[in-house]
């Protein structure tokens, strides 16, 4: 059966996330199954999705917009198939229908459940973006983001415009894993944990992470410009697309407002920071996030009310500079 993440709950009524399932890695060796070629791969995304958000950030961070095209869906969930009630990303019939996102430019998909069926006539996980999608086998190659930011930062690098910009240097690799490990499962993961939860108790103790996590960050980031010192990394981009959506999504439709965005000084400054690099604003549709949110989640906002605030300007001064980088 056709499932969502509202589908991934354990017996205990808690929120638990199931792996991606396309693995394939795209290498500069040209003798590979999937080579880094210019104009050969194409990224579906949706605006709303932050997993899918920081490949589009790594793709125009890096340069290489030119070299990978990408679509993004509609933001709203919609029905995939007349014959089932699943309930996932769909893309517009035409390309003035939603601003923003645009119809499937390669195999006329109507949906992102389509992609998987043409890459798998068996598949039966989850339909997810992000989609890297080979145009030479019409394939799937990956749709895990994780891993997929890894490829952007490094494999295309003899065709990026961005090639010096490396957001996981070898220096710094064990600290980075080891801030994405708690970040993942403490706020990237833990907000969905909070909004998922059907039960108290994991709401509870989601919410409990959350906040512990967020206050590391703040602590950390008192002493310096970026999670692993004075240089934007790879942690930093997790970060910032859960950062971004928080007061406007989380803190309302996810229940978490124990603490806002906006009253921790260093977050907030930091968000703004990495806001305002070139290229990552393009990647941030507040108006896509706030209607997948609060429109696609019936068992959460059953009338799917959009609210109207708070309308923060991420463009604004902030004060990181005052960190030598």
């Amino acid at each position: 059966m056709a499932r969502s993440a509202l589908d991934e709950l354990s017996e205990s009524g808690a929120f638990v996330r199931t792996a991606s399932t396309f693995r394939n890695l795209i290498t500069r060796d040209p003798n590979s199954p999937f080579p880094a070629e210019s104009g050969r791969y194409h990224l579906y995304i949706s605006y709303a999705c932050p997993w899918a958000s920081r490949c589009l950030a790594y793709l125009k961070i890096k340069g290489l917009d030119k070299a990978i095209s990408f679509t993004s869906v509609k933001p709203k969930w919609e029905r995939t198939k007349d014959t089932d009630e699943h309930m996932g990303w769909v893309f517009p019939a035409s390309d003035t229908e939603e601003p923003g996102a645009g119809s499937d430019p390669l195999n006329g998909a109507k949906s992102i459940r389509e992609l998987y069926e043409l890459a798998s006539t068996d598949y039966s996980g989850k339909y997810t973006v992000p989609v890297l999608w080979d145009k030479k086998h019409k394939t799937i190659v990956n749709n895990e983001s994780s891993e997929i930011i890894r490829m952007f930062n490094t494999e295309f690098n003899d065709i990026a415009e961005n090639p010096s910009l490396d957001l996981y240097p070898p220096h710094l690799q064990a600290l980075i894993n080891e801030i994405n490990d708690w970040i993942y499962n403490g706020i990237n993961n833990g907000v969905y944990k909070c909004g998922f939860a059907k039960q108290q108790e994991p709401y509870d103790e989601a919410v409990k992470s959350l906040y512990e996590s967020l206050d590391k960050c703040e602590e950390i980031l008192s002493k310096q410009r970026f999670l692993c010192g004075n240089t934007l990394t790879e942690v930093d981009i997790r970060l910032f697309v859960t950062l971004i959506r928080f007061d406007e999504v989380y803190a309302v439709h996810f229940k978490c407002n124990k603490k806002l965005l906006r009253e921790y000084l260093n977050l907030f400054d930091y968000t703004k920071d990495i806001f305002q690099v070139p290229g990552m604003s393009s990647t941030v549709n507040m108006e896509h996030i706030k209607k997948h949110y609060y429109g696609s989640h019936p068992s959460i906002n059953p009338y799917g009310i959009i609210p109207q605030g708070p309308d923060i300007d991420f463009s604004a001064p902030h004060d990181r500079e005052r960190f030598s980088t």
